[in-house]
Order: structure tokens, then C-alpha cells, then sequence
């Protein structure tokens, strides 16, 4: 498909928006490959297998999200800029359900949260097969996916208040908050700085994210029993 075809998408970032944009993803994933490497570090050398497994699907989600973000947004207006947006899009369903990983994971007992963690990569690859096969198409069924899939969790709040520390819980809801707000800017188009201001969003939501990932494996709850 040409690309051409869609002169609606804001390609036209002049030099400045281009570099603003770029130092907020260069931020953010010297910060994540250094946050990775320690969470990484940590589940090995404190946790359990489990949390070694969902350390390396988070750490390799949220890496290669901010990265393809990274090169899609940099790269010059092209057929191959087009074929990036597909990875790109694609990535962040990537991210979302890696980020639920290590939170569900810990319900190995419970088969409302196993059953979710299904559902979540279900979505993903769903929505990853929409963005490769209908590229420029259902774009905004596709942001209502995104903001469907991170906010699905409430519907397992209780149980996962039983296995996750407060201060776990506190930081997933505040991360999704501040990515929901951060869709306003992303969608607001005409707004110079756009793009940058959007991933900012992006980069402070996937801290505050990761700042849950780790007290979900640093903070570990004795899982409840079973009767």
C-alpha cells in the first residue's frame, strides 16, 4: 500500500519538534535498559523463576517499544516509514500486555487473572495483525483497544489487591492514569510539539509502571490460601 495515499497523517515535524522528540525517547530508553538491567538483576539474584521469566517479557517489551517508537519517529518521511508505523503501533500492544505480565503472574492460583493475562496477549496480537494487515485503517479502533486493554484490569482489582502491595497498586493506576491524559495530546495534532509532549507522557507513564513492576517483585504479599 502507498503510503501516499494518506496525506492525513502529520508526517511534517519541522527540525525542532524532530529533535525535542528525540531527546525524550533517548531518555527514556537509556533509562529503561538501565531499570531493566537492574530488575532483571534483582529477580535473578532475589526472586523466584517466575519473576526472572516476567522480568526479561517486561524488559524486552518496554526496550522495544521505546525503541521502534524511537526509529519510526526520527526516520525520514518514506515507503519505509510507513512500514515502521506497522511495528511501531504494533509495539505498543506489545508493551501493554508485557507490562500486565509480571502483576498476573503472580495469580498462578487464580484463573480470573490467568484468564486475563490470556485475554491481554490475545488482544495484542489481535490488534498487532490489525495494524500489519490494515496499516492507515481503524486508527482510532485501535486507540480505544489500546486505552480498553490497560484499563481492563480494574475489572480484576479485587484479586489483585490480595497479592499485590499497596504501593504496587497506587503506581499501575497513576501510570495508566497519566498515559489516558497523555492520548489528548496524541491525538490533538495541530499542537506544535505534539509528538514530544505525547511521548513525555509516554515516558513518565513507563516509569511510574516500572516503579510497579519492581515493588510487585521487591514487595511480594504471601499469596492467600485456597479453601
Amino acid at each position: 500500500m502507498d503510503y501516499k495515499k494518506f496525506t492525513h497523517f502529520r508526517w511534517n515535524y519541522d527540525r525542532h519538534e524532530i529533535i525535542a522528540d528525540g531527546i525524550v525517547h533517548g531518555i527514556g530508553i537509556v533509562a529503561a535498559l538501565i531499570g531493566v538491567t537492574a530488575l532483571i538483576f534483582y529477580a535473578f539474584v532475589w526472586g523466584s523463576a517466575g519473576d526472572v521469566a516476567a522480568a526479561w517479557i517486561y524488559g524486552i517489551g518496554l526496550v522495544g517499544a521505546l525503541s521502534i517508537s524511537f526509529t519510526y519517529n526520527i526516520w525520514p518521511v518514506s515507503q519505509t516509514k510507513w512500514i515502521l508505523r506497522r511495528f511501531d503501533h504494533s509495539a505498543i500492544f506489545i508493551l501493554i500486555a508485557a507490562t500486565y505480565t509480571p502483576f498476573l503472574m503472580r495469580a498462578a492460583d487464580d484463573w480470573r487473572l490467568i484468564a486475563l493475562l490470556v485475554f491481554i496477549w490475545t488482544s495484542a496480537i489481535g490488534g498487532i495483525l490489525l495494524k500489519f494487515f490494515f496499516p492507515g485503517r481503524f486508527d482510532r479502533a485501535a486507540i480505544a483497544l489500546y486505552l480498553a486493554m490497560g484499563w481492563c484490569g480494574v475489572l480484576a482489582a479485587g484479586p489483585l489487591w490480595d497479592r499485590l502491595a499497596t504501593p504496587t497498586m497506587v503506581l499501575i493506576i497513576v501510570g495508566g492514569v497519566i498515559y489516558s491524559l497523555g492520548v489528548i495530546f496524541h491525538v490533538w495534532e495541530k499542537l506544535r510539539f505534539q509528538n514530544a509532549i505525547w511521548h513525555g507522557f509516554v515516558v513518565s507513564a513507563a516509569a511510574v509502571h516500572y516503579a510497579a513492576v519492581f515493588t510487585a517483585i521487591s514487595l511480594q504479599l504471601p499469596l492467600p490460601q485456597i479453601s
